[in-house]
């Protein structure tokens, strides 16, 4: 068996969860809003300004984990690009609010071109760090710990961020002006920092057992990611949830100005879904133990249905409900979470046991590539909800909403997420390489 990590080693990789929790979070919280209602643009381009950026990461992503494949630095083969990546980051994001509020178009044009910024450095970021656990650990259970750290922090991360990140707009001119959007771009990108500079320094001592790099040319290694079936059945269930998730996640402000009537309910919101995530974590790492990683994907998904699904109650007078939901949700997201991060990198090191090559950083690529368009499809498709039911967009927040796009509100936030994660169980049945008591590891041993 392999030797366990360090714990300062898991903590410290577990730092970098601040910076993609923050980001995964904020942009698709407040972005859209802020399109919408501080710069009056209309929901569908908003919806478009939102997609563009994160869908060019699909096409960057593999060439990322190609180029950190290929890595020979001595700091490490991924280490160094979490450094340069992360501290761009935090520079673009804090640009992505600092720009003119008009003409309309000129704004948006700012948004987009620092967006695709942020997506391009966050790239250079997210790709080489969820590629290090199939390096750093060849233990199969080894990895769902190191998961279990990573995924406590990110919830930490979203809590911090995603209930913070609107105080401040707040306390600094609210979303009737676009200055408190500007603080909150530099409070935001102050987060990202500690958590970049965190996972840099805290994964200096980490193992790292390194694979041939694989030869043959990008397309030659998609081609070969996307032969493995546990891979697809693992990555379609992944970028399912996450359209669903990325929608929900884009309709917390709406929810809570429009249907719950409390600018501090998305601040409740996020703390009954970021809760129970830090309390059952470790509750999933010991049923992934017991009862295996797929298995745990599945209950975890289940509950974010149930949850999901109930949400559609959501307005004034049933506030406990909803909150009571959202945690239902928090529950099945850290589940949704620790299991299938920790199953990427079985299967990336599974490929590398089996071929002798190192196509981890294209695994992870593709991976990462696939959650971040799901993350971008998913407040597209809740604009284009909003569209839909006749949402009015305005820069000073006095319209009021005809009852269709309140509906509509309600539908994109629960319904749809709902139904998008229901779906994605029937491709993670197909998911095949795990087991209970029998686990083949990477460098070829068997535990029973």
């Amino acid at each position: 068996m392999a030797e366990a990590l360090a714990a300062g080693t898991r903590r410290g990789y577990a730092l970098g969860s601040v910076a993609t929790g923050t980001f995964g979070t904020v942009p698709g919280l407040l972005l859209l809003p802020y399109l919408t209602d501080s710069l009056g643009i209309a929901a569908v381009v908003a919806g478009f300004i939102v997609f563009v950026p994160k869908a060019w990461d699909v096409l960057l992503n593999p060439v990322v984990g190609r180029l950190s494949d290929r890595s020979t630095s001595p700091g490490g083969r991924r280490r160094p690009f979490l450094l340069r990546g992360g501290l761009a980051l935090a520079v673009c994001f804090a640009l992505l609010f600092a720009g003119p509020t008009g003409p309309t178009f000129l704004a948006g044009a700012w948004v987009v071109f620092w967006f695709l910024a942020c997506a391009t450095a966050y790239a250079f970021f997210q790709v080489p760090y969820v590629a290090m656990p199939a390096e750093m650990t060849l233990d199969y259970a080894e990895r769902t710990r190191l998961m279990t750290w990573r995924v406590i922090v990110l919830a930490l991360a979203i809590l911090l961020s995603g209930a913070t990140a609107p105080m401040v707009v707040n306390a600094f001119g609210g979303e009737e002006t676009a200055t408190g959007y500007r603080f909150m771009g530099v409070y935001v990108a102050a987060i990202l920092t500690v958590g970049v500079v965190g996972a840099w320094r805290g994964t200096r001592d980490a193992p790292e057992h390194r694979v041939e790099t694989a030869g043959g040319s990008l397309r030659d290694q998609l081609r070969l990611v996307g032969a493995s079936h546990d891979f697809r059945a693992l990555l379609t269930t992944f970028v399912l949830q996450a359209v669903g998730v990325g929608a929900m996640l884009a309709g917390v402000a709406y929810v809570a100005d429009d249907l719950l009537d409390s600018s501090a309910a998305a601040t409740i919101l996020f703390a009954a879904f970021v809760a129970p995530a830090l309390l059952v974590t470790p509750l999933w790492e010991r049923y992934a133990d017991r009862r295996g990683k797929r298995s745990g994907y599945l209950i975890s998904s289940a509950f974010l249905v149930v949850g999901a699904a109930l949400l559609i109650v959501a307005r004034q007078d049933l506030e406990a409900v909803v909150y009571a939901a959202a945690a239902l949700v928090g529950i099945g997201y850290a589940g949704a979470q620790v299991f299938p991060m920790a199953m990427l990198p079985d299967v990336a090191a599974h490929d590398a046991r089996t071929s002798g090559e190192n196509r981890i950083g294209v695994f992870t690529g593709v991976w990462t590539a696939g959650e971040t368009l799901g993350l971008a499809i998913g407040p597209g498709l809740f604009a284009l909800i909003l569209a839909i039911g006749g949402y009015v967009s305005s820069t000073d927040h006095t319209a009021d909403q005809p009852d269709s796009a309140l509906t509509a509100i309600a539908i994109g936030f629960s319904l749809v997420p709902a139904v998008l994660i229901a779906a994605s169980v029937l491709f993670l049945r197909r998911y095949a390489l795990d087991s209970t008591r029998t686990t083949t590891h990477p460098e070829g041993d068997r535990v029973d």
